[in-house]
């Protein structure tokens, strides 16, 4: 047994609906390893329930395994604002957050983040959300990152995940690679910002934990 095998052996065990999601992203969709997974769905649970948000909002929806995790932890009356950019994945999206009775607490969007993000900002009222979780284009983490700052509280939280990027984060043999230049960036931009605190937890992909002081 692996020590990632026994990770998971340990931990909460997936729901049928996570189960069936997982299952069938790896039979039916390309790239399946973008799916956050047993443990790191775990973990997006479990600070979900430790914050007990009323609104999450989420960039990149794959095929809704994450929005599940992060709905389970919602306050009473909370919602999920999940945007995806490839249209080709909704009606799979859709199917497949279904298959949960938390569905009616996820609202999913079609379309460019930034740009939607956009239009959160300069709208009369924009919303706010206690917790965000980026896991986009990595290429443009640093730009969702200002996006979203002024729809997050003060004391709020923001998720980043593939921040170690299989390990590419530090390899010089990806210098060159413009999503590992965008993770890369992205990092940098948090330690030497002091509107945030973080830490980055080498779960699966790495994960940072950010949370914004001012």
């Amino acid at each position: 047994m692996t020590l990632e095998e026994y990770i998971s052996s340990h931990s909460t065990p997936e729901n049928a609906a996570l189960e069936a999601i997982t299952r069938d992203t790896y039979v039916h969709i390309l790239n399946p390893h973008m799916l956050s997974g047993h443990v790191q769905g775990r973990v997006l649970s479990m600070i979900s329930h430790m914050i007990r948000p009323q609104r999450i909002l989420e960039l990149g929806t794959f095929t809704g395994y994450s929005a599940l995790c992060l709905a389970e932890g919602l306050a009473e009356g909370g919602k999920v604002v999940t945007i995806e950019h490839n249209d080709e994945l909704e009606e799979t999206i859709r199917r497949n957050l279904s298959r949960s009775p938390l569905s009616d607490r996820i609202e999913l969007i079609i379309g460019d983040a930034k740009d939607i993000l956009s239009t959160f900002i300069h709208s009369t009222v924009h919303p706010l959300f206690d917790l965000v979780f980026i896991d986009a284009d990595k290429r443009e983490y640093c730009a969702y990152l200002e996006l979203v700052y002024p729809l997050v509280p003060i004391g709020g939280f923001i998720l980043a995940d593939n921040t170690l990027w299989d390990g590419h984060i530090i390899d010089p043999a990806y210098d060159k690679d413009k999503q590992t230049l965008g993770l890369r960036a992205f990092n940098d931009q948090i330690k030497e910002d002091d509107r945030f605190e973080q830490v980055i937890l080498p779960i699966r992909d790495g994960l940072t934990i950010i949370r914004k002081v001012r």
